[in-house]
């Protein structure tokens, strides 16, 4: 009986401790306090959408292609119709290739005519040319004459002592040839340019033969213009 009264004392006094400890350390968190009611948020204005809209500004993308600052503004515009006025002969369907081509057949024309085969227009004779004179006792003489460069209708007329023995005489590629009797005594022959031709000046060439078939000379002008003349006296002397 005693044990079982000094375990229930036991026990209280134990039960008392633990309140005792845990009810001097133990302190409650107070609830916290609001100072104000919270604040209404306030709902934003929806304005009509078909209402006015001229007091909203407008808003303008920018545009870099407008800023001549950063780019320069091409005075090409799209639409706008290009300028027809050129100093160019080339139109836009003209081969590029045609200037070179151009320029190849000049240097070759200019190569053709130092080389004395092609005629030049710009650098006609205008001067009567004296062939000389010499004595022979040769009855008449052979001459044999041609265009040396270009057959493009050369014609000459030929006199004798100022009286024309060949009117018009045509310079072909090939020699063709005619006779002048010689009278004794002083002969004057005269070569007279009378055209041009298509390609540039008169460039005729003649040969001269005695009668037994002996080479004489040869004469020739180059660009002579229509008018001049190329003179040979001819003193025939009795055999």
């Amino acid at each position: 009986m005693k044990h079982i009264l000094f375990f229930i004392l036991f026990c209280t006094a134990i039960t008392v401790s633990a309140q005792t400890e845990f009810s001097t350390k133990f302190k409650a968190i107070p609830a916290p306090k609001f100072s104000s009611k919270p604040k209404k948020l306030s709902i934003p204005e929806v304005k009509d959408p078909k209402a006015n809209t001229s007091d909203i500004p407008s808003i303008k993308t920018p545009n870099v292609f407008d800023n001549t600052t950063i780019t320069q503004k091409s005075k090409l515009q799209i639409g706008e119709q290009k300028s027809t006025f050129t100093m160019s002969t080339e139109t836009d369907f003209a081969n590029p290739g045609d200037r070179y081509v151009a320029k190849m057949e000049k240097d070759l024309d200019k190569a053709l005519k130092e080389a004395g085969l092609k005629e030049d227009k710009g650098k006609l004779v205008r001067k009567n040319i004296d062939f000389g004179e010499f004595t022979t006792k040769s009855e008449y003489f052979i001459v044999k004459y041609r265009d040396f460069i270009v057959v493009d209708g050369d014609l000459v007329r030929v006199s004798q002592n100022f009286k024309v023995i060949q009117g018009s005489i045509e310079m072909e590629g090939n020699y063709k040839q005619f006779k002048i009797t010689l009278p004794l005594g002083i002969n004057k022959l005269e070569f007279e340019a009378i055209t041009t031709g298509a390609s540039g000046g008169n460039t005729a060439e003649f040969q001269i033969y005695d009668a037994e078939g002996k080479f004489i000379n040869s004469y020739f002008w180059d660009n002579l213009d229509t008018g001049y003349k190329g003179s040979l006296i001819v003193l025939r002397i009795p055999k």
